[in-house]
């Protein structure tokens, strides 16, 4: 096994590295078009643009992708894959969908590029994992999934330790993957060298990381506070979110399209009148940096919170394609500024409560915990703030409960059997068995199923309908010259469990050790034979996974 190991490693070595070339490529030119080519010069044209800028990116968006016959969701495609048997990623859909992404957060909607980027980082893995199959163990089919949406993300932030907690964290509510942790490490690494080479490395949110003075017990008392407005916050926030997911989904495609123009093109209309700014267009940046450049008041801090919360929410309702990590992050700065300046700490330190609010909201609402601390480091530099931020993210998952803004997000891990246990009991249903009818005698049970057929235990059937079972140890009190004269109705048990097709292997499992058997039958409802459960066609767990696929 050791040299197995040795000859292995390499390999996923160059995989993990040749992953990380290719999405940090691939990022980069992605963002240098959203950003330097097309969100950068809009907010520099006249407002009749800017306001009718999202309503054009939306409808192109959604014209891509019904071309394309894909859908907008990214991150969520990701966990989605990550909890399939055979992830399945088409490496076809990916220009759409980063066309569309650049269509909607180019031209102003209000959600993050790391959605996309994610999406593409988990489809190349994915791609390139396929490719090389021969080189990976069942086992490990996908570990260059998780390694690519790894650099997808340290790709776009530029923060490579917060794409491999993302990727490990994102499919998991509390739990973490941590199977593909060497190869995310590498292909993160990877990608964020390419990126930092073709673009540089800005941090994300500079403006966070001025630390003025010593962390003290007030500070780690105020990380407390603000994690827990966070959580509350953030149930609300993800239950918004959900909703505006599934209007998205609706067929009425051009009726969606340009309500939500309309409606982003009115929020940067009145955005501009209010904060004399437009900070609704775009992931959120803009936002930041106008709250954080000056002297604000609570009301304008609020609204501002509702601005970039509607702006979220009606581009994901009108079909735009992007992730929800910065918009998230964009959330909790705001609300951390808004609870700095209630309980009046913001005159000390201008940036600690918007940054543990950027930690507390986006750990809350994505449920990542770890990668919004780590993001905090590494996007503002503020090292003293990481511990005010583990306070903050742990208190803001104690009160977020199973919110999530993310799709297909799991509870926890599964082990190997308890995953396999989930599966429905169909998946181990034998229904070509034979059966014996009540009429038969003793001696016919004998001669046919045990010695001819050497089945043990035998379902007894009359018409369809299921009535018991027999079993070999019912005959030794039936002295053997009285075997034809006793029949198996006479013989039969008919106090034995019966499970049902809609049952689990998990369901299956405790039937059986409740009446100590290891053959259950299966009937419908109106007691209508199926077939039976054999306890060692569950104990083959693995090849029956192998035979069901996903």
């Amino acid at each position: 096994m050791e040299g197995e190991s040795d000859v292995r490693l390499p390999r996923i070595v160059v995989a993990s590295v040749m992953v990380g070339l290719v999405v940090g490529i691939t990022i980069s030119g992605f963002d240098y078009l959203v950003i330097h080519l097309m969100l950068e010069r809009l907010l520099e044209q006249e407002l009749w643009v800017r306001t009718t800028a999202p309503l054009i990116g939306l409808g192109a968006a959604a014209l891509i992708l019904r071309t394309a016959g894909t859908t907008p969701s990214t991150s969520d495609e990701y966990v989605r894959a990550f909890h399939e048997r055979t992830p399945n990623l088409p490496l076809r859909d990916l220009p759409a969908k980063l066309l569309a992404g650049a269509a909607t957060i180019g031209a102003g909607g209000s959600v993050g590029l790391e959605g996309p980027s994610v999406y593409a980082g988990a489809t190349i893995g994915q791609s390139m994992q396929d490719s090389f199959s021969s080189f990976f163990r069942r086992d490990e089919q996908k570990i260059l999934l998780t390694a690519g949406a790894a650099a997808g993300v340290s790709a776009i932030f530029r923060t490579p330790a917060t794409g491999v907690m993302f990727a490990l964290e994102a499919p998991y509510r509390d739990d973490v993957a941590r199977h593909a942790l060497l190869p995310s490490l590498i292909a993160s690494a990877t990608s964020y060298i390419v990126f930092a080479t073709m673009l540089g490395i800005d941090r994300v949110f500079p403006t966070l990381g001025s630390v003025d003075r010593e962390i003290n017990v007030r500070d780690l008392i105020g990380g407390a506070i603000i994690g827990l407005v966070a959580g509350l916050a953030g149930r609300g926030y993800a239950g918004l979110v959900r909703h505006a997911k599934q209007l998205s989904g609706d067929e009425r495609a051009v009726r969606r399209v340009v309500g939500a123009g309309v409606l982003l093109g009115g929020l940067v209309v009145l955005s501009d009148m209010i904060f004399d700014e437009t900070v609704t267009l775009g992931p959120g940046l803009e936002a930041v940096t106008w709250l954080l450049e000056g002297d604000r008041s609570l009301g304008l801090i609020a609204g501002l919170f509702v601005f970039q919360l509607a702006a979220t929410l009606i581009t994901i309702a009108g079909g735009g394609t992007g992730g929800l990590f910065i918009p998230l992050a964009v959330q909790g700065v705001i609300m951390g500024n808004f609870v700095g300046e209630v309980i009046n700490v913001n005159e000390d330190q201008t940036s600690l409560y918007p940054t543990l609010g950027l930690a507390a909201f986006l750990g809350a609402g994505y449920r990542v915990p770890i990668t919004a601390v780590m993001f905090v480091a590494e996007s503002t530099g503020a090292s003293p703030y990481v511990v005010p931020a583990l306070i903050a993210a742990a208190m803001s998952q104690l009160v977020a409960g199973e919110s999530s803004v993310a799709g297909y997000q799991r509870s926890r891990r599964m082990g190997h059997l308890e995953g396999r246990f989930g599966l429905p009991i169909g998946s181990a249903l034998s229904t070509d068995v034979f059966t014996v009818p009540p009429d038969a005698t003793a001696a016919e049970f004998v001669f046919v199923h045990v010695l001819g057929r050497r089945e043990r235990t035998v379902p007894v059937v009359d018409s369809g309908r299921y009535l018991g079972v027999c079993d070999l140890d019912h005959l030794k009190e039936i002295e053997r010259d009285h075997w034809d004269e006793v029949t198996v109705g006479e013989l039969m048990a008919t106090d034995l469990p019966t499970g049902r097709a809609s049952w689990t292997f998990r369901d299956a499992v405790a039937a059986m050790d409740a009446a100590d058997i290891d053959v259950l039958a299966i009937t419908d409802n109106d007691g209508t034979f199926i077939g039976v459960v054999y306890a060692e066609d569950i104990l083959k767990l693995s090849e029956i996974l192998d035979e069901t696929g996903s």
